[in-house]
């Protein structure tokens, strides 16, 4: 199979490559991003792009499965325009390209507290992102939901080290239905993105983050 990776130098991003190349199924990996890593893989193609133009790429996205992992902060973005451009308008197209080219499978990375409806601007921006790729997406769409990531991050967020640091320990005591509330790490979270991509299609919900699929044929 061929997949295609967006946002693969975050967290989960990283995680979601290194864990396909290992993969025997996919016989290649297409990353589309702003850097490239510095990482190199004879089934790993490296595109660097803009994705204010993405559809100058469409080519790359008639793949099995597009894993998107795209995502930013309030902080970075510097407003809430610019964030909304990242979380919303380039993962609302890229979930178009795919279904335009004939793609089967996209998988999103959401987060806990996802809400169309919500009055946190954050969550309200992830629910809208979710609703849409359902509706304008392709055939299948599996979209994650973890809690606080952990793992190594290139930049240092002050609020995440410090979620860390209660949530962690706070883990071991969560039971239930409360276990969805844990801290994951972000190798846990790209593990369950590749085995949902080939696996069933209905939904399924799990511990550590609740996990939606849905068909739109």
């Amino acid at each position: 199979m061929k997949a295609l990776v967006l946002g693969g130098t975050g967290l989960v991003g990283k995680d979601v490559i290194k864990l396909l190349l290992k993969d025997d199924r996919y016989e290649e990996v297409i990353s589309l991003v702003r850097g490239k890593l510095s990482l190199e893989h004879e089934k790993l193609l490296q595109l660097e792009i803009d994705f204010n133009h993405m559809d100058q790429w469409a080519e790359y996205f008639c793949v099995d499965h597009l894993f998107c992992c795209l995502g930013t902060t309030i902080k970075k973005a510097k407003s809430k325009k610019n964030f909304e451009k990242v979380d919303y308008e380039y993962v609302l197209r890229a979930a178009k390209l795919l279904n335009k080219h004939g793609g089967k499978h996209f998988i999103l990375v959401s987060a806990m507290g996802a809400n169309s409806k919500s009055s946190i601007f954050y969550n309200k921006v992830k629910g809208r992102i979710e609703e849409d790729i359902i509706k304008f997406g392709p055939a299948h769409v599996t979209i994650v939901r973890p809690s606080l990531l952990l793992g190594s991050r290139e930049e240092a967020r002050l609020g995440e080290k410090l979620g860390e640091f209660f949530m962690k320990p706070l883990g071991f005591f969560l039971r239930g239905s409360l276990k969805q509330y844990a801290a994951i790490e972000s190798i846990e979270v790209a593990r369950k993105m590749i085995e949902k991509a080939n696996g069933e299609k209905s939904a399924v919900d799990i511990p550590w983050a609740k996990t939606f699929s849905s068909s739109n044929q």
